[in-house]
C-alpha cells in the first residue's frame, strides 16, 4: 500500500539521516557524468536504441542529475513505492498504464541482476530433484541436505575441513545448540532472507537460546556478517541494501572457487584418449561430473610428434607443415558441480530423467557439449557466477550454444554483443557513399563480423535484435552487398519464409532495409537542414530524392570543369536545395557517386546515392521476379 504523504516525509527524514551516518547508501546518487546526461537525453526523446546501449555499457540507471531527475522520471528504473524518489516516479507517470505497470513491477527485477542467481542458490537449499546435494548435515530432529562446494565457498571453516576430508558425507551437529540457529545460519549461506521472527511458536526453545546459538555457529564458521543482516531484519529497506552486498559477496567467493577449482583444474587430453580419463567421485573439488568439449581439429596422423601449440617438431617438419599437417584433435574436460548445472533447462531434464548422465557410476560422467572450449567456459561462468563478457568474435558460437542449453539471458547477452556492433562506441556503421579521391586502400574497412551469418542465425533462433541490426547493418553499407549473388540469394530465403506470400505482399528484409536505408539519407538531409525533403512518417521521399538527383545530374552535365568535376558556379541556374547543397561543398576535395560520377558537394552526392541504391534493390526483385 503506498505511504500517506505525512508517513513518507517522516520516512524520507529518518533515510535520510541514515545515509548521512553511513548506514544507509544512497540509492539514487549525484551522477553528473557524461555518460548519464546522454542517456537522460535518450529517454528523453524516446531513443531506445542509444538507451539501450548505454545500459549495457553499464551506465547507472538509478542516478540522478542535479535537478533530483532519474531515468524512471523521463522513461524508467527503480519504483520503488516507500522511497521519495520512487514515489515521484509512480506520481508523474505519463498515464494510468504506465502507472499500473510501475505499481506491479518488481523492484528486484530491475535493479538486481543477481536476483536469479541468487534465488537459485536459496532453491538449492529445499531442492530434492534432482539430487545435486552431496554431504548431510544431522541435527537432533532434523537433517539438512546440503553442497561441499558452496559451503567451502561460503564458509573459510568449512573449506579446511573438508579439503582434509572430501570423502565425508555425514556431519552431526552438536544437540546443545537449537535446531532453529542452523536453519538461520543455513538460509543466510545460501542466500535466503533473514526472518523477523527467529523462533517458532511452537518451537521449544526461546529467542535468546536461538541467538546465542547463531552467535557461536558463526564465530565457529567464521561468518562475521551474519550479525548484521539479522539486526537489520526490522528495517526493510536496511535489510534489502545489506542483503545485495551479501549476495555481491558471494558471488565473488564463488567466482574464486570457479576460478581455482573449475577452470584451474580443466585437463587438454586427446580426443582419442578422453575415455581414458577417470575422475573418482571424493576429489577434492567436490565435482560430480565432467564436461567436454572438443577443440577443432583432426584426428589424422596421431602418431606424430607434435608440440603443445600444434607445431610439427623432428624430422620434415616443414616438409609435413607444407604437405597440410594437421595436429591430434584436443577435448578440454572441465570438472563441474551438477547443483549450479541445473541452472539450464537441458542439464536439469538430464540429471532428472533415466539419461545415462543421471545413473550412479563408479567414476564421474563425461558429458559432451556440442561447442568450443572457449564457449563452453563462457557458459560455465554464466552458470557459477552469472557473469558472460563475450567477445564479438565468439558471439555467432555463443548464441547457438546458450540457444541449445536454453539459457535465455545468456542468448540474449550473445545477441547485445552481436548487436552492439552498429553502435556508436565503433566506427561499424559509418556512411560508405562518400569516397575522397586520394583514399588509400589500407583504409579500406574490412568487416568484424559476417552479416550474412548473423541474419540466417537471427532467423533461425527466432531473434529479432538480430534481425533489426542485420537489416540496419546491410542498409548502410548496401553498395558493398547489393551486387553479391549471395545477397540476392538471403531476399529470396526472405520471400519465401512467407508461406503463403502472395505476389503484393511485402518481403519483411527488404522493408528493413529500405527503412534503414532512408534513415542514413535522412540523417544527412536532417544535417543539413532540408527538413521538407521528408515525407509525414519523417522518411525521404523518394520523389524529392529523384528530383534532386535529376537537378544534380543537370547541373553535372552543363558544369564540369576540364577534369570532369562538376562545378557549380551560377547558383541563380539551380534550384534553392541545390544552392545550399553549394554551399555545404568541403573543401577537403572531390566526392564520387555510387555510379563513378565526380561531384563537388555532398548533399548532391547522397541524392544520386539514394535513388541508385533503390534503383539496384528494384533490378534485384526484377531478377528474382517478385514484387514488393
Amino acid at each position: 500500500m503506498v505511504l500517506r504523504k505525512h508517513e513518507l516525509e517522516a520516512k524520507l527524514k529518518d533515510d535520510i539521516e541514515l545515509v548521512r551516518s553511513g548506514v544507509l547508501r544512497d540509492e539514487n546518487p549525484l551522477d553528473l557524468s557524461e555518460e548519464f546526461s546522454e542517456l537522460l537525453e535518450a529517454c528523453r526523446r524516446g531513443d531506445l536504441k542509444r538507451t539501450q546501449e548505454l545500459i549495457s555499457a553499464g551506465v547507472n540507471i538509478n542516478g540522478k542529475d542535479k535537478f533530483d531527475y532519474t531515468p524512471l522520471i523521463v522513461s524508467g528504473a527503480l519504483a520503488e513505492r516507500d522511497t521519495f524518489q520512487g514515489e515521484r516516479c509512480i506520481y508523474n507517470a505519463l498515464n494510468d498504464k504506465i502507472r499500473n505497470l510501475l505499481l506491479k513491477y518488481d523492484y528486484s527485477k530491475s535493479t538486481d541482476p543477481l536476483q536469479p542467481w541468487a534465488a537459485h542458490i536459496s532453491a538449492l537449499l529445499t531442492r530434492d530433484a534432482p539430487k545435486t546435494s552431496d554431504i548431510t548435515l544431522i541435527a537432533a530432529s532434523e537433517s539438512f541436505e546440503l553442497h561441499k562446494f558452496l559451503l567451502s565457498a561460503r564458509s573459510p571453516y568449512f573449506r579446511r575441513k573438508l579439503t582434509e576430508a572430501p570423502e565425508i558425507e555425514t556431519w552431526k551437529l552438536p544437540q546443545s545448540i537449537p535446531v532453529e540457529s542452523f536453519k538461520v545460519v543455513l538460509r543466510y549461506l545460501y542466500l535466503g532472507d533473514i526472518p523477523k521472527e527467529l523462533v517458532d511458536a511452537r518451537s521449544n526453545s526461546s529467542e535468546e537460546e536461538v541467538l546465542t546459538g547463531i552467535d557461536k555457529i558463526s564465530k565457529q564458521l567464521e561468518i562475521d556478517k551474519l550479525w548484521e543482516a539479522i539486526l537489520s531484519a526490522s528495517d526493510r529497506r536496511l535489510a534489502r541494501q545489506r542483503h545485495q552486498d551479501e549476495v555481491n559477496r558471494a558471488q565473488h567467493q564463488i567466482q574464486d572457487f570457479f576460478q581455482e577449482k573449475v577452470l584451474g583444474h580443466r585437463m587438454v587430453v586427446d580426443t582419442r584418449k578422453v575415455n581414458e580419463v577417470k575422475w573418482p567421485h571424493d576429489n577434492s573439488i567436490f565435482a560430480d561430473c565432467l564436461l567436454r568439449a572438443d577443440e577443432e581439429g583432426d584426428d589424422e596422423n596421431p602418431d606424430k610428434q607434435e608440440e603443445s601449440n600444434g607445431i610439427p617438431i623432428g624430422p620434415g617438419a616443414e616438409q609435413r607443415k607444407q604437405n597440410g599437417y594437421k595436429r591430434t584433435k584436443k577435448s578440454v574436460l572441465y570438472p563441474a558441480h551438477k547443483a549450479m548445472l541445473i541452472r539450464s533447462p537441458y542439464f536439469e531434464t538430464m540429471f532428472s530423467s533415466q539419461f545415462l548422465e543421471a545413473q550412479t557410476s563408479e567414476h564421474l560422467h563425461i558429458i559432451k557439449i556440442d561447442c568450443q572450449p572457449e564457449i563452453l567456459e563462457l557458459i560455465l561462468t554464466f552458470l557459477y557466477t552469472e557473469k558472460a563478457e563475450c567477445p564479438l568474435e565468439l558471439g555467432l558460437d555463443l548464441l547457438y550454444a546458450s540457444d541449445m542449453l536454453f539459457l535465455d539471458k545468456l542468448k540474449n547477452k550473445a545477441a547485445v554483443a552481436i548487436s552492439t556492433l552498429g553502435s556508436g562506441n565503433n566506427n561499424v556503421l559509418v556512411d560508405r557513399t562518400h569516397a575522397h579521391e586520394g583514399d588509400k586502400p589500407s583504409e579500406v574497412e574490412v568487416e568484424p563480423i559476417n552479416v550474412y551469418d548473423v541474419i540466417h542465425a537471427a532467423w533461425d533462433l527466432r531473434v529479432q535484435r538480430l534481425e533489426e541490426f542485420a537489416a540496419r547493418y546491410l542498409a548502410y553499407r548496401l553498395e558493398d552487398y547489393i551486387d553479391e549473388e549471395e545477397f540476392t540469394e538471403l531476399i529470396q530465403e526472405s520471400a519465401s519464409r512467407l508461406k503463403t506470400r502472395e505476389e503484393t505482399d511485402t518481403i519483411e528484409l527488404l522493408d528493413d532495409i529500405r527503412y534503414y536505408l532512408s534513415e542514413r539519407f535522412r540523417l544527412r538531409f536532417e544535417d543539413a537542414g532540408l527538413d521538407e525533403m521528408m515525407d509525414e512518417n519523417g522518411e525521404i521521399s523518394a520523389e524529392a530524392a529523384e528530383v534532386l538527383a535529376a537537378q544534380a545530374n543537370g547541373v553535372a552535365a552543363e558544369n564540369k570543369d576540364a577534369n570532369g568535376i562538376v562545378k557549380v558556379e551560377d547558383p541563380d541556374a539551380v534550384s534553392a536545395k541545390a544552392g545550399i547543397a553549394e554551399a555545404l561543398t568541403s573543401p577537403a576535395g572531390v566526392v564520387r557517386t555510387l555510379d563513378g560520377e565526380l561531384v563537388e558537394d555532398e548533399f548532391a552526392s547522397d541524392a544520386i546515392n539514394y535513388q541508385l541504391l533503390l534503383q539496384k534493390i528494384d533490378r534485384v526483385l526484377e531478377k528474382l521476379k517478385l514484387d514488393a
